[in-house]
């Protein structure tokens, strides 16, 4: 595939896999692996492995087309790319998508294939690098949910880090966890043992489930 810089300019609309609705807007930055959209007034951060379709959209419907502002310096577009683009959110607020649900937090520190996003409603969520489809960055003074900073203090996991997510679901063995946000009930139980990448959870029912780490979204703690 030839560099996505050769959409720059375009008003698109695309889907990514696990995302149930399209993503509108006009291609302003593009690298190698991650390409930047502004659409619905926010500039939307694409890793471009989850890219399924897109098509470049008529100028009849594109009707409500905006002037698009300066993007946050802070988030430093150039030579853009997926983990740079990481970096520079650690610590904004954020809206982070996962397997089509969404996040509403602060990346709090980035591994080598994960990274941690403190969520008030979740607290710690360690999410695979792989499996995050995009992440929107909010202006420096914004706050979940219009809570006073004093009211939202980030706590941090009482876990130490580990550099991979293999090694950090290690770390949890013998805890009750939460897997892919609890989005399938089985997904949720205690976290008996990690062998050759295959999860083993047992069920509140005393049954073992087994699972692929390929398949592991995200896991937080109850």
């Amino acid at each position: 595939m030839k560099s996505a810089t050769i959409w720059l300019g375009k008003i698109v609309e695309f889907e990514l896999s696990g995302c149930k609705l399209p993503i509108q807007g006009e291609v302003i930055d593009a690298g190698e692996d991650m390409m930047v959209v502004y659409g619905n007034q926010r500039y939307i951060y694409v890793p471009l492995h989850h890219l399924q379709t897109m098509r470049f959209m008529k100028s009849e419907e594109n009707s409500n087309h905006v002037d698009v502002p300066a993007p946050d310096p802070e988030m430093d577009h150039d030579n853009i790319s997926y983990r740079k683009v990481l970096m520079n959110a650690r610590g904004k607020f954020s809206e982070i998508s996962i397997g089509g649900r969404t996040l509403h937090g602060y990346i709090t520190g980035i591994m080598n294939d994960y990274f941690i996003f403190y969520s008030p409603l979740h607290q710690s969520v360690y999410v695979s690098i792989h499996h995050l489809k995009y992440i929107i960055p909010s202006p420096s003074n914004s706050r979940p949910f219009a809570m006073d900073h004093q009211h939202f203090p980030i706590q941090p996991s009482s876990i130490s880090l580990s550099r991979t997510l293999d090694q950090q679901l290690l770390k949890m063995a013998g805890e009750l966890v939460i897997l892919n946000l609890g989005y399938k009930p089985e997904q949720t139980g205690l976290l008996k043992n990690i062998n050759n990448k295959l999860l083993e959870v047992i069920d509140a029912e005393g049954s073992a489930r087994f699972m692929h780490l390929s398949h592991i979204q995200t896991i937080h703690l109850p």
